[in-house]
């Protein structure tokens, strides 16, 4: 079902500015996500109306002189950056006698070419049955309805509802398989969480630069290219600081604008590595005119998959491409280091990622001295389960004493929930002692 050809493909492209779009920007992301799906653009047809046309997206006028331009070309697909409604797709494939692919196509069938695990093929045959499963028509425009009456039953409608019942149950399975796949995520997640290893993870905008930084940092050899959507499979690597305390380090997707809907449900397993991640490196193309639209786009979508809560290490990288810019680290007025610039490609400046992270990890986790009374045995085994305990021991009159360490996101959970502040000790003193005799 989604077979491609080994070749190139001639393409045409197709964009129109509409009210509250950009246009500049958009169109030449556009032309880098064509030249990324393996297309050759041949031409491009731009245009501007106030609002899409209901049968053709782009009007019968602009859809006539696209026919033009697919015929003078010859070209195998029109690709539209824009996203068409499964009438409006159809309706200009029979005008133009060519395929026609929208944005989200286009994207389905990037992602289609760079998936290598078992995990990411999964999620992108799920996203690609979904955006699918309301274009599923198309194939059975060409048998008859069915009709009432003997003699009149045609075959289509059976065929299509057939088509829709397998693709149910293919979808229900993929889902089924993910699930599994986010359990064995879910217990590397513990499993690193009871070692006391904090998560960093790598986000950012496609072609940031997220592989190369993962790469040097790591030693490993992730594809890196300067194509958008180089990285697809998520891959974790272990790291240690100056001090010798390890972290997890996380490469992930790429974002980018108008990122399908389809795409971020079918890839949330994976994205859950960001969620649940200690630290995000937020890498930023720093010599891109587009910078903070770019960081603004990421932040929607890291908001989207509920990770908007977590903090942020922001890297501004291929400050090679920029003129007079030395790398260095931009702190708060905590001191607190809040943006580094740096150039992986050309390895400048990477110790002071590694310094920044190391500073960071550190603010971001709580040591304190805690006397938890025998009624709070439901907290003292929660502290357990975490594996953040240090040191315990149990007074004469029965209090635990115990060094914890934890994370800013679990301390607050717990302060929250479970009143885990009203136990704070001085260090080495007795419960009985800070409650005047008395349990705190």
């Amino acid at each position: 079902m989604f077979e491609r050809p080994h070749g190139g493909e001639r393409a045409v492209l197709v964009h129109l500015d509409l009210q509250n779009e950009t246009g500049k920007d958009e169109l030449q992301e556009f032309r880098e996500l064509v030249i990324s799906a393996g297309a050759e653009p041949v031409a491009l047809v731009t245009g501007a109306r106030r609002n899409p046309d209901p049968k053709f997206f782009v009007g019968s006028g602009k859809a006539d002189e696209i026919g033009d331009v697919v015929e003078q070309h010859e070209a195998d697909v029109v690709l539209v950056n824009h996203d068409l409604s499964p009438v409006q797709e159809r309706n200009l494939e029979h005008l133009l006698n060519c395929r026609v692919l929208d944005r989200t196509g286009l994207i389905l069938d990037i992602f289609a070419q760079r998936a290598r695990s078992h995990e990411g093929k999964l999620q992108v045959e799920l996203a690609q049955l979904q955006h699918l499963s309301t274009r599923l028509v198309r194939g059975w425009t060409h048998l008859e309805r069915q009709k009432g009456g003997i003699g009149l039953r045609g075959p289509g409608e059976t065929q299509l509802e057939t088509d829709r019942r397998l693709l149910g149950l293919r979808i229900k399975q993929l889902k089924q398989k993910l699930i599994k796949v986010r359990r064995q995520r879910e217990q590397g997640r513990r499993a690193r969480k009871r070692a006391d290893i904090p998560t960093v993870s790598l986000v950012g905008y496609t072609n940031a630069g997220k592989s190369t930084l993962f790469n040097q940092l790591t030693d490993a050899t992730v594809y890196a290219a300067d194509q958008l959507f180089a990285t697809l499979d998520p891959t974790l690597r272990r790291v240690e600081m100056p001090d010798g305390r390890p972290f997890v380090l996380a490469d992930t997707v790429g974002f980018i604008r108008h990122l399908p809907h389809d795409l971020v449900e079918a890839f949330r397993s994976t994205l859950q590595e960001t969620e649940e991640a200690d630290l995000l490196l937020h890498v930023v193309d720093a010599s891109s005119e587009e910078r903070q639209a770019n960081i603004e786009q990421v932040n929607l979508v890291l908001a989207e998959i509920g990770a908007d809560s977590c903090a942020q290490l922001e890297i501004y990288n291929k400050i090679d491409c920029m003129d007079g810019v030395k790398p260095y680290i931009e702190r708060d007025s905590e001191g607190l280091p809040v943006r580094v610039w740096v150039s992986a490609l050309q390895d400048i400046g990477l110790e002071l990622v590694v310094q920044a992270i190391n500073e960071r990890l550190q603010k971001e986790r709580v040591i304190e001295h805690l006397g938890l009374p025998p009624s709070a045995g439901r907290l003292h085994a929660r502290l357990y389960q975490l594996g953040q305990v240090k040191h315990e021991e149990i007074a004469n009159d029965g209090f635990w004493i115990m060094d914890v360490e934890l994370t800013r996101q679990d301390w607050d959970s717990l302060c929250k929930h479970d009143g885990l502040s009203d136990y704070i000790l001085p260090t080495n003193q007795s419960p009985c002692l800070a409650a005047g005799g008395e349990a705190p």
